[in-house]
This record gives structure tokens, C-alpha cells and sequence, in this order.
């Protein structure tokens, strides 16, 4: 068995959760963006450690883990994650993570890599990270990371493709209508803030998942009591739709690693559990940018 395909097996989906009984808390960190300019390793480091002083039970990696493979040559994009590889090993707990569209290697119209390259693609996240979508249980509560990148002429669009759907309904059926779930997604299954900067209602397709609507009937009918995303660097809830939670929980590199995101701090999520409901707060760790 290669290493892929060792990879691929948590993808099988998950056995059924027990009933919801303990209280626990956990991370949410998203858009870390880690790469060589700015300080932003230094920036990642600090915000690791600020994490490990929650003693939350683990952490979830919502994508954008580095910046940037879109159109980096081979050798950056070896070098961006071994940087993350390696910041990672300060975290004291166990982390699951998902891809965002900055860590799939090659899809864009600038790449200088061919697409006949073994890494292309999520290939190279793969290979070093970990499955682009899985699950797992935790003291009765069930978790779903979605891979959210899809690629149209080599320019990523968000997408749940339909492979991953195929999966996402297995494991749902798996996981039975009475187990509290937590969905993870890079870009963002709904948001305002296309709203909010222009004033458009549409689904664009780099801001927004395209297939939202068939994503949401599928998790319609089980218990969701909360969505994570990212992507967009600003902290935002839409509170209690049909019972669940969608929260886009700021950015670890704020704007970029150039300070505040539209008054949106560096930071990262905690996450409270108690019985079957969950509370979040939004915690900064004191960065101060270098521009």
C-alpha cells in the first residue's frame, strides 16, 4: 500500500457517535497564510502557543495553511510546507485540517508548473498533510472536514465536487440524525460579506461554495449545530439558521499578515461544548504587524 493510499483511508465514513455527554472545548484556526516575508512564521509560532494555553482537546486547520502554491515554483511550495510542517510540531494537541484554496499547487494561469507535475494539484497537500476531507468522533459529538476548493480553467472556484458529496452522504447516514455535528469548510457555505463590500447578492463562485444549496440539503435533515469557515478574514455569524451556528472565524494572519482585516484582529476560535450545544469565542494573541 503507497503512502496515498494509506492516506486515503480515514475518507471511509465514520462509525456512529455515542450519545453527547461530556464538555470539552476546542480550536478553530484558519488562513495562517505561513511563509518567509512578513514574520509570518514568527506570527504563526506566537498563535500555536497562544492555542496550546486554551488546553483545548484538539484543533481544527480550516485551509489557506500557507502562502501561497497557487503559482509558486516547485521548490517554494516544498519549502511552504515544511515551514508549516514544522510550526505545526509546537501545537500540543492533535490537529485534523482541511485544504483552502492557497495550499492546492498549480491552479492558476500563473503557475510556471505543468499540469503533468505528480504534485499538482492537491497532490502536494496530500502527500504532506493528510486527506483533503475526512471525519471523526469525539465524546459523542460527530466532525465533517470538507474539501471547498474546485478548480475551472485552472482558477479555483468554491466547490464541493461530487465525489466528496457521494462520501458526505455516507458518513451522514452513518452518523444517524440524533448525534450533534460540526462541519469544517475553507470558503465559506454562506456569508454577508459580498453584501457588505459590494453590495451584490451573488453566489460568486471564489467567494462563496457554488453547490451551497445541495450541500445544505444534505445536511439539512441531521442534527448541525455549527459550520466553520474561513477565507474571508473577518469574524461573522449567521446565528440559528434551522438550529445550526455558521461561523467564520477571523484570520490567524488578520489582513494578510498587514495587520487588522476591515477591523477583524489576528486570532483564532474556542470553541465551548456542553452536553448537545456549543458556544464560541474569538480569542487574539497579541501580534502587532510589521507594515
Amino acid at each position: 500500500m503507497n503512502r496515498r493510499s494509506f492516506l486515503s483511508l480515514p475518507l471511509a465514513a465514520a462509525a456512529p457517535a455515542r450519545p453527547a455527554s461530556d464538555s470539552f472545548t476546542f480550536v478553530h484556526f484558519t488562513d495562517p497564510h505561513i511563509q518567509p516575508e512578513l514574520r509570518a512564521r514568527e506570527g504563526v509560532e506566537k498563535c500555536f502557543a497562544a492555542i496550546n494555553e486554551t488546553k483545548a482537546d484538539f484543533a481544527l486547520g480550516g485551509g489557506d495553511l500557507v502562502f501561497d502554491v497557487l503559482e509558486s515554483t516547485p521548490q517554494r511550495a516544498k519549502m511552504l510546507f515544511d515551514m508549516y510542517s514544522a510550526a505545526l510540531k509546537g501545537l500540543n494537541m492533535k490537529v485534523h485540517q482541511a485544504p483552502g484554496n492557497h495550499d492546492v499547487y498549480g491552479w492558476s494561469v500563473n503557475s510556471p508548473i505543468s499540469i503533468t507535475d505528480p504534485m499538482y494539484g492537491k497532490m502536494m497537500y496530500e502527500d504532506r498533510l493528510g486527506p483533503r476531507y475526512s471525519s471523526f468522533d469525539h465524546k459523542g459529538w460527530h466532525f465533517i472536514l470538507l474539501d471547498s476548493i474546485g478548480v475551472e480553467n485552472r482558477r479555483y472556484i468554491g466547490l464541493v465536487d461530487p465525489e466528496q458529496m457521494d462520501w458526505l452522504k455516507r458518513d451522514l447516514e452513518k452518523t444517524g440524525k440524533t448525534a450533534p455535528i460540526v462541519v469544517m469548510t475553507h470558503i465559506p457555505l454562506t456569508t454577508g460579506i459580498i453584501q457588505f463590500l459590494s453590495g451584490r447578492g451573488a453566489n460568486l463562485d471564489g467567494w462563496v461554495v457554488t453547490n451551497s444549496r445541495e450541500v445544505l440539503a444534505l445536511l439539512e435533515p441531521y442534527n448541525v449545530k455549527a459550520v466553520l469557515q474561513g477565507h474571508t478574514h473577518v469574524r461573522e455569524t449567521v446565528d440559528d439558521w434551522k438550529g445550526c451556528q455558521y461561523i467564520t472565524s477571523g484570520a490567524v494572519s488578520g489582513n494578510w499578515w498587514k495587520g487588522s482585516r476591515l477591523g477583524h484582529p489576528e486570532g483564532f476560535a474556542l470553541l465551548t461544548v456542553k452536553g448537545d450545544t456549543i458556544t464560541w469565542e474569538y480569542r487574539t494573541y497579541g501580534w502587532q504587524a510589521a507594515v
